[in-house]
């Protein structure tokens, strides 16, 4: 695929570069109609396909895999959980320890829920809900995008 001309991949060839020369964690790009998002983990760097990134909310959220099965429409009651930034979503603390919560589990408002790592800064999410935890949207490990949907909870 071309936008205005260049090919696609030399499109990404020149943001990794300017990520490298410039020691960047992230970087977010429009071109043309396109949106480029590139997010440093370690071991490498992550490309987000132009149709995944940068998308509104709710269209990044809807196709994505989910820990409580397919994409379903919430109802009425429930109150969701949107990241309040771009970055790595993490189940848990550390890899070894379980997760914060789980499909079932009761949580409090002030609960923590998850975290966002976001340029090498860990921010815990909590919830602003009490209510039961229906559905974990994101995968662990998963890079959510500003507003996406991340759990449902149910009073």
């Amino acid at each position: 695929m071309e936008q205005d001309g260049v090919p696609e991949t030399q499109t990404l060839k020149d943001l990794l570069e300017i990520m490298h020369e410039h020691d960047l964690d992230a970087l977010k790009v429009k071109v043309g109609d396109k949106i480029f998002e590139l997010v440093r983990r370690e071991g490498g760097i992550t490309v987000l396909p132009p149709g995944m990134a940068g998308e509104p909310a709710a269209a990044a959220a809807a196709p994505a895999a989910t820990a409580g099965g397919g994409a379903a429409q919430a109802p009425a009651n429930v109150k969701k959980v949107t990241a309040p930034l771009v970055g790595v979503f993490y189940r848990s603390p550390s890899p070894d320890a379980e997760p914060f919560v789980k499909i079932g589990d009761r949580v409090e408002p002030g609960q923590v829920l998850c975290i966002l790592e976001a340029m090498k800064l860990f921010n815990e999410i909590t919830s602003d809900y009490a209510g039961v935890v229906t559905r974990i949207i994101p995968e662990n490990g998963e890079l959510v995008s500003l507003g996406q949907e991340m759990f449902w909870i149910e009073p």
